[in-house]
Protein backbone atom coordinates (compact mmCIF):
# COMPACT_ATOMS: atom_id res chain seq x y z
CA UNK A 1 0.00 0.00 0.00
CA UNK A 2 0.66 3.63 -0.59
CA UNK A 3 -0.30 6.81 1.74
CA UNK A 4 -1.24 9.22 -0.30
CA UNK A 5 -1.45 12.00 1.85
CA UNK A 6 1.12 12.46 5.08
CA UNK A 7 3.41 15.11 7.26
CA UNK A 8 6.66 13.19 8.09
CA UNK A 9 9.30 15.23 7.45
CA UNK A 10 10.76 16.65 10.31
CA UNK A 11 10.32 20.70 11.33
CA UNK A 12 8.92 21.67 7.64
CA UNK A 13 4.70 22.41 8.89
CA UNK A 14 2.85 21.28 11.57
CA UNK A 15 3.92 17.30 11.67
CA UNK A 16 6.80 15.68 13.11
CA UNK A 17 8.98 17.33 15.35
CA UNK A 18 12.00 16.22 14.67
CA UNK A 19 14.01 13.12 13.31
CA UNK A 20 13.44 11.25 15.57
CA UNK A 21 9.44 11.30 15.76
CA UNK A 22 10.00 10.75 11.82
CA UNK A 23 11.13 7.59 12.33
CA UNK A 24 9.32 6.50 14.63
CA UNK A 25 5.82 7.33 12.24
CA UNK A 26 7.89 5.29 9.72
CA UNK A 27 7.96 2.28 11.64
CA UNK A 28 4.17 2.62 12.83
CA UNK A 29 3.53 2.78 8.97
CA UNK A 30 5.48 -0.18 8.06
CA UNK A 31 3.44 -1.85 10.71
CA UNK A 32 0.06 -0.70 9.49
CA UNK A 33 1.01 -2.54 5.97
CA UNK A 34 2.34 0.67 3.87
CA UNK A 35 5.87 -0.28 2.00
CA UNK A 36 5.59 3.68 -0.03
CA UNK A 37 4.57 6.94 1.94
CA UNK A 38 3.76 10.40 -0.29
CA UNK A 39 5.38 13.56 2.18
CA UNK A 40 2.68 16.00 1.39
CA UNK A 41 4.05 18.52 3.52
CA UNK A 42 1.77 21.71 3.41
CA UNK A 43 2.93 24.78 1.75
CA UNK A 44 0.97 27.86 2.35
CA UNK A 45 1.91 30.84 1.54
CA UNK A 46 3.36 33.16 4.10
CA UNK A 47 2.96 30.33 6.42
CA UNK A 48 4.71 27.30 5.88
CA UNK A 49 6.98 28.05 2.85
CA UNK A 50 10.20 25.62 2.88
CA UNK A 51 10.87 24.70 -0.75
CA UNK A 52 11.29 22.38 -3.11
CA UNK A 53 15.30 21.62 -2.72
CA UNK A 54 15.22 21.63 1.30
CA UNK A 55 12.38 18.94 1.00
CA UNK A 56 14.26 16.83 -1.36
CA UNK A 57 17.13 16.81 1.05
CA UNK A 58 15.01 15.88 3.58
CA UNK A 59 13.49 12.49 2.00
CA UNK A 60 17.03 11.80 0.18
CA UNK A 61 18.54 11.89 3.94
CA UNK A 62 15.52 9.92 5.25
CA UNK A 63 15.73 7.07 2.34
CA UNK A 64 20.06 6.96 2.90
CA UNK A 65 19.31 6.17 6.44
CA UNK A 66 16.48 4.08 7.12
CA UNK A 67 18.52 0.99 6.49
CA UNK A 68 20.03 1.91 9.75
CA UNK A 69 16.39 1.10 11.59
CA UNK A 70 15.49 -1.99 9.31
CA UNK A 71 13.11 -0.33 7.18
CA UNK A 72 11.95 -0.98 4.40
CA UNK A 73 10.03 2.19 2.50
CA UNK A 74 9.99 4.17 -0.05
CA UNK A 75 9.69 7.54 0.51
CA UNK A 76 8.13 10.07 -2.52
CA UNK A 77 7.79 14.04 -2.48
CA UNK A 78 4.88 15.98 -2.86
CA UNK A 79 2.79 18.95 -1.19
CA UNK A 80 -0.09 19.81 0.40
CA UNK A 81 -0.88 23.00 -1.36
CA UNK A 82 -2.66 25.45 0.24
CA UNK A 83 -5.20 26.81 -2.36
CA UNK A 84 -3.98 30.21 -3.99
CA UNK A 85 -4.51 31.57 -7.51
CA UNK A 86 -0.65 31.00 -7.47
CA UNK A 87 -0.46 27.03 -7.57
CA UNK A 88 1.04 27.56 -10.73
CA UNK A 89 3.49 29.75 -10.61
CA UNK A 90 4.57 27.73 -7.00
CA UNK A 91 5.23 24.77 -8.82
CA UNK A 92 6.94 26.56 -12.19
CA UNK A 93 9.01 28.30 -8.82
CA UNK A 94 9.92 25.10 -7.19
CA UNK A 95 8.54 26.66 -4.10
CA UNK A 96 6.00 23.96 -3.94
CA UNK A 97 6.21 20.30 -5.49
CA UNK A 98 3.71 18.03 -7.75
CA UNK A 99 3.88 14.61 -6.59
CA UNK A 100 6.89 12.72 -7.56
CA UNK A 101 7.39 15.00 -10.07
CA UNK A 102 4.79 14.18 -11.73
CA UNK A 103 1.22 16.03 -13.21
CA UNK A 104 -0.28 15.49 -10.08
CA UNK A 105 -0.87 17.88 -7.39
CA UNK A 106 -2.84 17.58 -4.08
CA UNK A 107 -4.27 20.71 -2.84
CA UNK A 108 -6.77 21.52 0.32
CA UNK A 109 -8.92 24.20 0.41
CA UNK A 110 -10.33 25.71 3.90
CA UNK A 111 -12.50 24.15 6.11
CA UNK A 112 -15.11 26.54 7.29
CA UNK A 113 -15.98 28.37 3.51
CA UNK A 114 -15.95 27.55 -0.08
CA UNK A 115 -13.33 29.61 -1.91
CA UNK A 116 -14.63 31.68 -3.88
CA UNK A 117 -12.02 31.29 -6.33
CA UNK A 118 -11.74 27.20 -6.35
CA UNK A 119 -13.31 26.80 -10.02
CA UNK A 120 -10.86 29.63 -11.37
CA UNK A 121 -7.86 27.55 -9.52
CA UNK A 122 -8.95 23.80 -11.04
CA UNK A 123 -9.69 25.47 -14.32
CA UNK A 124 -5.96 27.36 -14.93
CA UNK A 125 -4.34 23.62 -13.49
CA UNK A 126 -5.90 22.07 -15.70
CA UNK A 127 -5.44 24.01 -18.83
CA UNK A 128 -1.47 23.56 -17.64
CA UNK A 129 -1.76 20.04 -17.90
CA UNK A 130 -1.93 19.68 -13.68
CA UNK A 131 -3.86 16.78 -12.33
CA UNK A 132 -5.59 18.74 -9.45
CA UNK A 133 -6.62 16.17 -6.10
CA UNK A 134 -8.45 17.59 -3.31
CA UNK A 135 -7.35 16.72 -0.24
CA UNK A 136 -9.94 15.10 2.25
CA UNK A 137 -12.97 16.76 0.55
CA UNK A 138 -15.07 14.88 3.23
CA UNK A 139 -13.67 17.71 6.06
CA UNK A 140 -15.62 20.51 4.63
CA UNK A 141 -18.30 21.98 5.77
CA UNK A 142 -19.57 22.95 2.51
CA UNK A 143 -19.10 19.68 1.07
CA UNK A 144 -21.09 18.08 4.14
CA UNK A 145 -23.92 20.38 3.39
CA UNK A 146 -23.39 20.10 -0.49
CA UNK A 147 -21.87 16.97 -1.62
CA UNK A 148 -23.23 17.23 -4.79
CA UNK A 149 -20.31 19.76 -4.97
CA UNK A 150 -17.80 16.74 -5.64
CA UNK A 151 -19.84 15.64 -8.11
CA UNK A 152 -18.42 18.23 -10.32
CA UNK A 153 -15.00 18.78 -9.54
CA UNK A 154 -14.95 15.51 -10.48
CA UNK A 155 -16.85 16.24 -13.74
CA UNK A 156 -14.26 18.71 -14.64
CA UNK A 157 -11.46 16.43 -13.74
CA UNK A 158 -10.55 16.96 -9.71
CA UNK A 159 -9.53 13.70 -7.92
CA UNK A 160 -10.71 12.84 -4.76
CA UNK A 161 -8.50 12.11 -1.83
CA UNK A 162 -10.06 10.81 1.49
CA UNK A 163 -8.59 10.33 4.98
CA UNK A 164 -8.78 6.86 6.91
CA UNK A 165 -9.54 8.30 9.97
CA UNK A 166 -12.42 10.05 8.63
CA UNK A 167 -14.18 6.37 8.48
CA UNK A 168 -13.44 6.24 12.42
CA UNK A 169 -14.94 9.13 13.31
CA UNK A 170 -11.73 10.72 13.88
CA UNK A 171 -12.91 14.23 12.20
CA UNK A 172 -16.40 14.10 13.56
CA UNK A 173 -19.85 12.40 12.72
CA UNK A 174 -20.37 14.55 9.37
CA UNK A 175 -17.02 13.67 7.99
CA UNK A 176 -17.31 10.00 8.50
CA UNK A 177 -20.99 10.63 6.89
CA UNK A 178 -19.66 12.45 3.62
CA UNK A 179 -16.97 10.13 3.28
CA UNK A 180 -19.29 7.00 3.32
CA UNK A 181 -21.16 8.25 1.20
CA UNK A 182 -18.61 9.35 -1.67
CA UNK A 183 -16.99 5.89 -1.17
CA UNK A 184 -20.21 4.38 -2.11
CA UNK A 185 -20.31 6.63 -4.85
CA UNK A 186 -17.27 6.54 -6.64
CA UNK A 187 -16.30 9.76 -5.75
CA UNK A 188 -13.12 8.95 -3.93
CA UNK A 189 -9.39 7.86 -5.95
CA UNK A 190 -6.81 7.73 -2.99
CA UNK A 191 -6.99 7.08 0.23
CA UNK A 192 -4.60 8.82 3.45
CA UNK A 193 -3.14 9.00 6.96
CA UNK A 194 -3.01 12.83 6.55
CA UNK A 195 -0.22 11.80 9.85
CA UNK A 196 0.88 14.46 11.94
CA UNK A 197 2.06 12.60 14.75
CA UNK A 198 2.94 9.05 16.59
CA UNK A 199 0.37 6.96 18.07
CA UNK A 200 -2.06 9.05 16.11
CA UNK A 201 -3.97 6.96 13.03
CA UNK A 202 -1.56 4.56 11.56
CA UNK A 203 -2.30 1.96 14.51
CA UNK A 204 -5.50 2.51 13.36
CA UNK A 205 -5.54 2.07 9.38
CA UNK A 206 -6.15 -1.75 9.99
CA UNK A 207 -9.66 -0.70 11.61
CA UNK A 208 -10.07 2.12 9.16
CA UNK A 209 -9.19 -1.12 5.83
CA UNK A 210 -11.75 -3.25 7.20
CA UNK A 211 -14.48 -0.55 7.16
CA UNK A 212 -13.54 0.69 3.64
CA UNK A 213 -13.34 -2.75 2.76
CA UNK A 214 -16.69 -3.65 3.50
CA UNK A 215 -18.32 -0.73 1.84
CA UNK A 216 -16.19 -0.70 -1.74
CA UNK A 217 -15.26 -4.19 -1.80
CA UNK A 218 -11.75 -5.97 -1.91
CA UNK A 219 -10.90 -5.08 -5.41
CA UNK A 220 -12.07 -1.03 -5.27
CA UNK A 221 -10.12 -1.02 -1.86
CA UNK A 222 -6.40 -2.25 -3.78
CA UNK A 223 -7.45 0.55 -6.52
CA UNK A 224 -7.42 2.83 -3.83
CA UNK A 225 -4.36 2.09 -2.31
CA UNK A 226 -1.95 0.17 -4.69
CA UNK A 227 -3.36 0.73 -8.22
CA UNK A 228 -4.26 4.75 -8.45
CA UNK A 229 -1.14 5.43 -6.06
CA UNK A 230 1.39 3.82 -8.13
CA UNK A 231 -0.40 5.22 -11.11
CA UNK A 232 0.27 8.53 -10.04
CA UNK A 233 4.24 7.78 -9.18
CA UNK A 234 4.57 6.82 -12.63
CA UNK A 235 2.61 10.11 -14.23
CA UNK A 236 0.43 7.57 -15.65
CA UNK A 237 -3.49 8.38 -16.21
CA UNK A 238 -5.72 6.95 -13.84
CA UNK A 239 -8.53 5.09 -15.47
CA UNK A 240 -11.52 6.31 -12.76
CA UNK A 241 -14.95 4.42 -12.65
CA UNK A 242 -18.51 7.03 -13.34
CA UNK A 243 -19.23 9.39 -9.99
CA UNK A 244 -22.84 8.97 -8.72
CA UNK A 245 -24.30 11.81 -8.03
CA UNK A 246 -26.13 11.73 -4.88
CA UNK A 247 -28.34 14.12 -2.68
CA UNK A 248 -28.33 14.05 1.51
CA UNK A 249 -31.67 12.51 2.94
CA UNK A 250 -34.02 14.81 4.84
CA UNK A 251 -32.52 12.89 7.96
CA UNK A 252 -28.98 13.15 7.21
CA UNK A 253 -29.57 17.12 6.10
CA UNK A 254 -31.14 17.39 9.64
CA UNK A 255 -28.09 15.79 11.08
CA UNK A 256 -25.16 17.05 8.72
CA UNK A 257 -27.00 20.68 10.48
CA UNK A 258 -27.35 19.64 13.90
CA UNK A 259 -24.51 17.83 14.57
CA UNK A 260 -20.81 19.83 15.82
Amino acid sequence: MIDFHSHILPNIDDGSKSVEETFELLKEAKQAGFDGIISTSHYMEEYYEVNVAEREAWVDAISKNMHRVDLDLKLYLGSEIYITDNIVKLLEEGKASSINNSNYVLFELPLNSKPMNLYDVVYEMLQNRIVPVLAHPERYLFVQKEPEIIYELIQKGVLMQANYGSILGRYGEKAALIVQKLLENNMIHFLGSDVHKPNTIYPQVPEALRIIKIIVGEDKLRELTEINPKLVLQNKAIDIDEPKNFKLSLKEKVMVNLKK
